[in-house]
């Protein structure tokens, strides 16, 4: 509060001070169907990557770094390990290729940099970030992205980098489900879950978001969802951030974070309550789902989701990292279960 405050009169030329803040790292690695059938290898696996993503972006706040390094930072960690659906892992088209999305947002300048459909980036965050800091544009796709960032010096793979046994057999039961014209027998299989996001408070008091995703299991037509959008899936101001993880076609119709955001920056909601009304009222009334991890410049933290659990993770002035999957584990949130139904990143 006092933090917006200070934003407040120093539009006005009141003041000109800096706040001071205590650092703040809050991440997701995808809102969905979290089943407690997960072998203890892969609970294990996913605990320990995001343990790191938490840890190394830390480490970029205590060192007096900016929120968008913390953001890429832990958002890089996620997309190198192969148990979330964002870099190498991505899941497959209907086409059999990997198309990545990113996006990345600085709340203090309200700069956003963002990529689409890209096959051969190995960290498509890092390229969202180039976009944003050493070109004239907000968001590039395709060709295009790859061959800037061939000029950025931003590091490409071949395409079969992303590959993993189990995303392709994913897409092998889908195809097998779309020849036979059935519904998908699991959801696991129709949309899977695993998009990648984290938001940052620094120590002078500024924010950040960005999002990566490998996303929809099965898509066709070069589809894009929410996460690269700025306003949908990925936003931050001076007063908020957001990173949405869940059907992407309904955190567009709703431009999700950007709203969230509003209610907080302009409406001087509380956080929690904002991106609950969104996330778990707006966006499910619509017939879409998902969730969301936010936070606002004076450290408290919202993590809503309606599905049956998320991959989420937050560290702050202890300096000790926090990582929660199922619906019965405590977060900064509080918020109550909530029934699952499907989904798509």
């Amino acid at each position: 509060m006092i933090h917006r405050l200070f934003v407040a009169l120093a539009s006005f030329g009141i003041v000109a001070m800096t706040h001071a803040a205590t650092p703040v790292l809050v991440i997701h690695g995808g809102a969905g169907v979290v089943k407690r059938d997960m072998t203890a290898a892969k609970e294990k696996a996913v605990r320990a990557a995001m343990t790191k993503a938490l840890l190394e972006g830390y480490a970029q706040l205590k060192a007096g770094k900016p929120a968008i390094d913390a953001v890429t930072t832990a958002i890089t960690v996620m997309e190198d390990d192969s148990n979330f659906n964002a870099g190498k892992g991505s899941v497959f088209t209907h086409d059999g290729k990997n198309e990545l999305d990113a996006a990345v947002m600085d709340g203090d300048s309200l700069r956003a940099g963002s990529v689409a459909g890209v096959h051969r980036v190995k960290n498509p965050i890092l390229l969202a970030r180039a976009v944003m800091e050493h070109s004239s544009h907000v968001m590039l796709v395709g060709d295009g992205a790859e061959e800037f960032a061939k000029e950025q010096g931003i590091t490409l793979v071949d395409p079969s980098y992303f590959r993993t046994e189990e995303r392709w057999q994913q897409l092998q039961k889908a195809l097998k489900e779309d020849a036979q014209k059935q519904p998908p027998a699991d959801v696991e299989t129709a949309k899977h879950f695993g998009t990648v996001g984290a938001v940052a408070l620094d120590g002078e008091g500024h924010l950040a978001a960005g999002t990566s995703t490998g996303g929809m299991n099965d898509k066709r037509w070069g589809r894009v969802g929410d996460s690269p959008i700025i306003g949908a899936g990925t936003y931050a101001n001076a007063q908020c951030a957001v990173s949405g993880t869940g059907w992407g076609e309904f955190y567009m119709r709703t431009v999700a974070a950007h709203e969230i955001c509003m209610k907080v920056s302009m409406l001087n909601e509380p956080i929690q309550r904002a991106a609950a009304e969104v996330i778990n009222q707006e966006i499910p009334s619509m017939g879409g789902n998902g969730g969301a991890i936010a936070l606002d410049a004076d450290g408290n933290i919202a993590m809503p989701y309606n599905t049956d659990g998320m991959f989420r993770g937050w560290i702050g002035a202890d300096g000790v990292p926090h990582v929660a999957i199922y619906d019965d584990e405590p977060d900064p949130s509080n918020h109550p279960p909530a029934p699952a139904t499907s989904a798509a990143e």
